[in-house]
């Protein structure tokens, strides 16, 4: 059995990028969480925060994270958010190997400006705050399996380095 993968990790940290080149490196499906859900609901992340509340989108995480936490042999990219819940951290740590990407706030912040749009949580905060939440998300993903680094590497460098971790079958 291959335990699916889950990569972790603060919003813009490179989950979905990483996580495809892990797919083609490893012949596994790759399933980003996020892209699922609004494929599935036909509507972005960001609408519908705006729309329906983030308890709802909330809800839909954690259905889809099940559903493929329970998938052999997949590559998952969850949200930034996903570990706040404690039923998704439970289920991936249980049933998945749990990929912590982490990234210094130095390196974080270079893409902060291309972020924005796109995340709801950093809408309408300053920068103080987004260093807040930056670092109270670190103490969510301390609950992980591996952590890999990502600071001066590249995303395919970052792939490698998560292959050569990996455990031999």
């Amino acid at each position: 059995m291959q335990a699916p993968i889950a990569l972790i990790g603060f919003m813009g940290v490179g989950k979905t990028t990483v996580g495809t080149l892990l797919s083609e490196k490893l012949s596994r499906p790759f399933i980003d969480i996020d892209k699922e859900i609004e494929r599935h609901h036909n509507m972005k992340i960001r609408d519908m925060f705006t729309t329906y509340g983030e308890d709802m989108f909330r809800k839909e995480e954690k259905k889809f994270i099940t559903h493929y936490a329970a998938q052999e042999g997949t590559v998952l990219s969850l949200g930034g958010g996903a570990f706040l819940q404690e039923d998704i951290k439970q289920i991936c740590m249980e049933e998945c190997l749990v990929l912590y990407l982490d990234i210094s706030w130095e390196n974080w912040r270079k893409r902060l400006d291309e972020l924005m749009e796109d995340r709801p949580v950093l809408r309408n905060k300053t920068e103080e705050e987004i260093h807040k939440l930056f670092e109270e998300r670190k103490a969510v993903y301390d609950f992980h399996h591996q952590k890999i680094s990502t600071d001066g590497r590249t995303e395919e460098e970052v792939a490698d380095a998560i292959i050569a971790s990996l455990p031999s079958t």
